[in-house]
């Protein structure tokens, strides 16, 4: 089964800043505790769907940033 992708490149480059900031402000001790562990999972999700192109949450809202 083939994912259909529906992330354009802006919106994945986007995600790759928002987690460079998010890392920044983890490592830099501006965000500790619960809102470190909510932010990295927030990370974790976005690298992933960055990498892999496509959002779930994308489909049921009709929504698709690829451009086509």
């Amino acid at each position: 089964m083939k994912i259909q992708k529906n992330m354009g490149a802006l919106d994945r480059g986007l995600r790759l800043a928002a987690v460079a900031v998010i890392a920044t402000l983890v490592v830099t001790g501006a965000a500790s505790g619960l809102t470190a562990l909510a932010l990295g999972a927030l990370a974790a999700i976005f690298t992933l769907t960055s990498l892999v192109g496509t959002c779930p949450l994308y489909f049921p809202l009709g929504l698709n940033t690829c451009g086509r």
